[in-house]
């Protein structure tokens, strides 16, 4: 009688942890947030942030794109991810759409979080080889999360599947440079303040230097003043500072080419002949012409197609 009262124990425990087991496993799957179905459309606003008028052009352009280039691409905004994981929701999406042909595995997907100001790019493993995870991560940080930041959110998914398109045809670049995306704006003014500072010593050195010399140094520096002074910002406005300086240059050395300390500086004290401080450089003590230097710039029926995915991509958030 005791034996049978300690198995009824033992079988009473064991169902316990069983049914523990059971509710948390349960738990974790309806924790698990639920994807909405495709309806054969390409955009999907659940969070209704954007205009009509926005999502019908969108629907358009990427039916076209897709008629074109075999390409799937599709969005989802959702108003939040109700304590999901961005990356694995978005993946289960994907997964579930089967975005990109079978055989092609082409198919991208733009996932926005409104409330938990998250998104990520999923992207086909056909074409991971074009839309890198940098780029999308690029596309993410320069192209949507600045119309997101000023509440523009037509803009900022208009910019984010413009970005993916010209990415995949190899035609996007970002506005600016690695690395500097996410540093603040104070960081980014020394920065450039920094470089320009450093670049404008060797200018200095052209301004003051003899003809020969000084116009050499003038040439060389350009692509220095059209690239560093603006890069922490926006590449796009190279021409500024190059407008600037190649302007500026000239005048201030016929200029200074009048004063008689530049004159001295150019001819070693005052003496006659030419091999002063800008001779012995030449000679030696300074540049040297065999190093050399080098520039180099470097509304019909929509259905996946059965496309996989492989966790390719980028997250970022505004």
């Amino acid at each position: 009688m005791n034996q049978l009262s300690l198995l009824n124990k033992k079988f009473s425990v064991l169902h316990l942890l069983l049914l523990g087991f059971l509710l948390t496993f349960t738990g974790s799957v309806s924790a698990q947030k639920a994807i909405p179905e495709l309806w054969s459309m390409r955009v999907h606003d659940e969070a209704h942030i954007l205009r009509q008028e926005t999502v019908d052009q969108l629907e358009k352009e990427l039916k076209v794109y897709e008629d074109t280039t075999s390409n799937q691409v599709a969005i989802l905004i959702v108003q939040s991810l109700d304590g999901d994981v961005l990356e694995e929701y978005s993946l289960r999406v994907a997964e579930k759409w089967k975005l990109g042909k079978k055989e092609k595995d082409n198919g991208v997907l733009l996932l926005v979080a409104v409330d938990d100001h998250k998104m990520r790019i999923e992207v086909g493993q056909g074409l991971e080889g074009v839309l890198t995870d940098a780029q999308s991560n690029r596309i993410i940080r320069n192209e949507i999360a600045p119309e997101f930041r000023r509440g523009d959110y037509d803009a900022g998914v208009r910019a984010g599947v413009n970005g993916i398109v010209k990415a995949i045809a190899g035609e996007y670049s970002a506005n600016d440079a690695e690395g500097f995306g996410e540093l603040s704006l104070l960081t980014k003014l020394l920065l450039s303040l920094g470089i320009t500072f450093f670049v404008s010593i060797f200018g200095f050195m052209g301004l003051i230097a003899p003809s020969w010399a000084g116009w050499g140094i003038y040439l060389f520096l350009m692509p220095f003043y059209a690239i560093f002074p603006v890069m922490p910002f926006n590449l796009k406005y190279w021409y500024m500072p190059l407008s600037v300086y190649a302007v500026a240059f000239p005048f201030l050395k016929i200029w200074l080419s009048k004063k008689s300390w530049v004159k001295k500086i150019g001819k070693g004290g005052g003496g006659s002949s030419r091999k002063g401080f800008w001779s012995g450089m030449s000679s030696g003590g300074g540049w040297s012409s065999g190093g050399g230097s080098s520039w180099s710039s470097g509304g019909s029926s929509f259905s996946g197609g059965g496309g996989s995915f492989g966790g390719g991509g980028s997250s970022g958030g505004w």
